[in-house]
């Protein structure tokens, strides 16, 4: 049984963030996901005031509602409209006139030291939110990676340093293992079944670190019950880690209640089941989105978004995993993605993949 992952504080070990090269931002632009932006992310930072948000129960967060200076509140609220038209809408702000700026919150935790916009609905007090974060090349490929990749849909932008980024609702993993796990009106196979196939979308598109507080739950209901699907909702660490199991949400010590939940009550067969299907539509998702996913990679190929080492010790995690040398001829992190999706394709329905092919959904 492998070991568990575990690290130091994440404040004590901050991914470097990586800048923008020029094949990620040809791509971009090609894509329209590059934009001319009315607030950049250092425009923000020019705040005076900085007040601690607290939770319902009084307790400090990790962040802190900003204020402005007087003559520069009414434009910046203004421009930070455009950007929400913008993300919503293709920038026709016709439809925003009803909408106001309601808060302005910063998060020093973490590696992108997000802002996060709080907009609300006049007539009818709805609010939503977005973030405008400094943009940092792992995070990009992470974004666009879930967008070809997984069945979520994401909006974003970029505008040199800068990058937005919608909200993505749910409930956070830690929540809703500690709230929901047990709730009798959710079925406990949906919940393994969601685990089996988020584990294995993380493996093939090497995204890491999801432990559960960086991923949300989604719950919809069903004519049967409660349909389950759980969301990353960061993605700082795409393909920068040099350990394999970083890469497998079910080895954090932070994911132990899930994953032995899920253990529990998950057969052999069925978890390869699950396996088999996600995997199948990954690679549907890659066929529809070919020309796309192409350039994507070629872009990761040249962008040094992990240090060589990192690069050398997966891929000789990965070659041992799936028994294959092919593993060792790759060279960058966009080569190690691309040699999962051939992997999957070339050896689709023989049990590889993210439980192995030997075994099942070991516990932590």
């Amino acid at each position: 049984m492998e070991e568990p992952v575990s690290q130091p504080p994440f404040r004590t070990r901050k991914k470097p963030s990586y800048p923008v090269g020029d094949p990620l931002r040809a791509y971009l632009r090609r894509y329209r996901r590059e934009r001319e932006l009315p607030v950049t992310y250092e425009r923000l930072r020019h705040f005076h005031e900085a007040v601690p948000i607290m939770d319902s129960k009084g307790r400090p967060t990790l962040w802190d509602s900003v204020a402005y200076r007087a003559e520069d509140i009414a434009t910046l609220n203004e421009d930070l409209k455009r950007i929400y038209a913008l993300l919503r809408v293709d920038g026709d702000f016709s439809v925003m006139s009803h909408l106001y700026i309601d808060r302005v919150d910063f998060c020093t935790f973490g590696n992108s030291m997000p802002f996060r916009i709080r907009i609300v609905n006049a007539f009818n007090d709805n609010p939503d939110y977005f973030y405008i974060k400094r943009a940092d090349a792992s995070r990009i490929y992470g974004l666009e990676l879930e967008h070809l990749l997984s069945p979520n849909r994401l909006n974003f932008m970029t505008a040199g340093n800068t990058l937005v980024e919608e909200h993505i609702a749910g409930l956070p993993g830690d929540i809703f293992s500690d709230r929901w796990l047990e709730n009798p009106e959710l079925k406990p196979i949906r919940i393994a079944k969601e685990l089996v196939k988020f584990n294995e979308r993380c493996f093939v598109r090497l995204l890491g670190d999801m432990r559960s507080y960086n991923y949300v739950v989604v719950l919809t209901p069903d004519f049967e019950g409660w349909q389950v699907r759980i969301r990353a909702m960061d993605f700082d660490q795409q393909s920068h880690h040099g350990r394999k199991n970083f890469y497998l949400p079910q080895f954090f010590k932070e994911n132990t209640r899930l994953a032995q939940f899920c253990v529990k009550h998950l057969h052999k067969e069925t978890a390869l089941q699950y396996q088999r299907e996600e995997q199948t539509l990954i690679l549907a998702r890659a066929e529809l989105a070919a020309t796309r996913l192409t350039g994507l990679l070629e872009a990761m190929d040249h962008d040094p978004i992990a240090p060589e080492e990192n690069v050398i010790s997966l891929r000789e995690g990965l070659a041992e995993h799936f028994k294959s040398t092919r593993y060792l001829a790759c060279t960058s992190m966009g080569g190690l993605v691309r040699e999962n999706l051939t992997m999957l394709r070339h050896h689709h329905g023989i049990g590889l993949g993210s439980l192995g092919a030997d075994l099942v959904m070991q516990s932590p």
